[in-house]
């Protein structure tokens, strides 16, 4: 179980006021408002449990961005049913062309990602008005989490649509889309507030004491991750003047030093599917960030389980131990093939259906059929044959997954860290590939070049190959994405092309919901190439 449960009252309280119709979608109005409410530290927690809620249900409807960012990348295609829509042949093939109709494929998730800042941003606005009495250390504590999230839910949403509408107070106004700077300017702001505030309290204590919740490290990881794709895409030297190389170095070598954190020995016993005897649990050492799931959601409201990891499983056949699904994100061959075969990360993270010798039948019902799906993130049946959920008493395995997406890992904090120059680079590089390659372990030279190329082996299908192909600049993404290959559609061989005009013309960004420029009465412009 999460420590951090949501329950209805606790999201009655965030409605904050009257919000008329607007293309900034927040709150329903209710019977509590700010005005009776904020008084007591108590009531700032339960506002701030609304917050990560608000992180937690972003990707429940709409399109996920760790689907999305895959997709998007050279490890998946869109895939989906052979029946279904075009409208993820659209997201990977970066054409609107594919499915003309398909113009609010990320609608809920722009509703839902305003209602999240709000939520912060309501917080955060009534922090002054608590009675907080002589325990200064829990204002900042709360103030720096709130604002964690809402740099988290702006930096998904600047690096996915690029232009956006910035708002760091509760507000239902037709606002422009700023600058990316500017949405970069708070991001950072809020990442080093939360950097000096929140306490050193490092792994396991950390875990132990407040489950799921932001740290100092998750906010010093971020930065490091945020810093890498700003500089890189848009080519600066800093993170709009407020956070140099040499610093987001020096907060990467603090979760080092001081977290506590490790890499958990076996690579596949990081994730459920891989290793279903030997997993490491939730919140192991080597998680510094996770967005947490239960599998109590249901259609009345309860809205806390992992709602977009449906979207991987196998198309609509289970194979123990791996559940069915929507058979979205198939595994580009070419993935697969850039793993040498003593690269345990091969089998840890990707279905391979001939290798594990699995009786998959559905090739019909299947699009972009390439013979690999996604290990890390399928949903799994238990040796009953029934679905996981079911085994806690939910049996809509829709809805029901319970997951949790590892967002920032210490390996990554390695990578970065290495990247960025560290005196211990070599040290931290050769720590994630020994862990991969165990006793076939061969010595390889720091670079450039291997360090992103071992990014990619290490997270594949956890939402960062995308934006590592991105900062090394579009048209080198273009280069890497771009592609044309076979694949088998209802078990019919077919061309797959992805044209590297297409990802250039959009700047590697995505479709604004033309909903959303409705709403607005023009105000939103759409992105170029949509």
């Amino acid at each position: 179980m999460k420590a951090i449960k949501i329950y209805a009252f606790a999201l009655s309280l965030l409605s904050l006021g009257a919000c008329k119709k607007s293309f900034l979608d927040t709150e329903q109005v209710t019977a509590v408002t700010d005005q009776n409410f904020y008084k007591t530290p108590k009531d700032a927690f339960t506002a701030l449990v609304g917050c990560y809620d608000g992180l937690q249900v972003v990707w429940s409807e709409g399109i996920a961005l760790p689907v999305a960012a895959e997709v998007m990348s050279d490890n998946t295609f869109g895939a989906t049913g052979n029946s279904d829509g075009f409208g993820y042949q659209m997201i990977d093939e970066f054409d609107k062309s594919r499915s003309p109709s398909d113009q609010n494929l990320y609608n809920r998730n722009w509703v839902l990602y305003y209602r999240a800042l709000f939520r912060c941003n309501v917080l955060l606005g009534k922090l002054d008005q608590i009675e907080w009495g002589s325990d200064t250390q829990l204002r900042k504590t709360y103030e720096s989490e709130a604002r964690f999230l809402r740099a988290y839910l702006l930096f998904d949403m600047v690096r996915l649509w690029g232009n956006i509408p910035l708002l760091t107070a509760p507000s239902t106004e037709n606002l422009p889309q700023s600058n990316p700077d500017e949405v970069y300017k708070v991001i950072a702001d809020d990442l080093k507030f939360a950097a000096v505030n929140l306490p050193e309290v490092a792994y396991p204590a950390q875990a132990v004491a407040n489950h799921g919740r932001v740290t100092r490290y998750a906010a010093e990881a971020l930065i490091g991750r945020v810093f890498l794709f700003y500089t890189g895409y848009y080519a600066k030297a800093d993170l709009v003047g407020l956070v140099s190389k040499s610093e987001a170095l020096a907060y990467l070598e603090d979760v080092i030093t001081k977290g506590g954190y490790g890499l958990i020995e076996d690579f596949a016993n990081l994730w459920p599917a891989a290793s279903p005897t030997a997993y490491a649990g939730e919140d192991n050492k080597e998680t510094i960030f996770a967005i947490k799931y239960t599998y109590t959601s249901d259609y009345d409201g309860n809205t806390d389980g992992n709602h977009w990891m449906i979207m991987t499983g196998i198309r609509e056949q289970a194979l123990y131990p791996y559940g069915n699904g929507w058979g979205a994100e198939t595994v580009n061959p070419k993935l697969w093939n850039a793993y040498l075969p003593t690269d345990t990360r091969r089998v840890g993270s990707i279905i391979s259906i001939a290798d594990e010798k699995l009786p998959f039948t559905n090739q019909k019902g299947q699009r972009e059929y390439t013979g690999y799906y996604v290990k890390k993130y399928s949903p799994m049946i238990g040796l009953d044959g029934k679905p996981l959920p079911e085994a806690h008493g939910n049996t809509n395995f829709q809805i029901g997954q319970f997951q949790d997406y590892v967002s920032i890992r210490y390996a990554d904090v390695l990578l970065m860290a290495a990247e960025l120059g560290s005196g211990n680079a070599q040290s931290y590089f050769d720590a994630v590939r020994q862990r991969a390659y165990k006793d076939a372990f061969i010595p390889l030279a720091i670079s450039q070049a291997n360090i992103i190329k071992e990014r990619r082996l290490e997270f594949a299908f956890e939402g960062i190959r995308y934006y590592d192909l991105l900062r090394q600049g579009i048209d080198k993404a273009a280069q890497e994405i771009a592609e044309t290959s076979t694949v088998s559609n209802g078990g019919v061989s077919a061309e797959k092309k992805i044209s590297a005009a297409n990802i250039i013309a959009t700047k590697g960004l995505q479709q604004i919901p033309y909903t959303q420029i409705g709403l607005s009465n023009g105000t939103l412009k759409q992105n170029a190439g949509w």
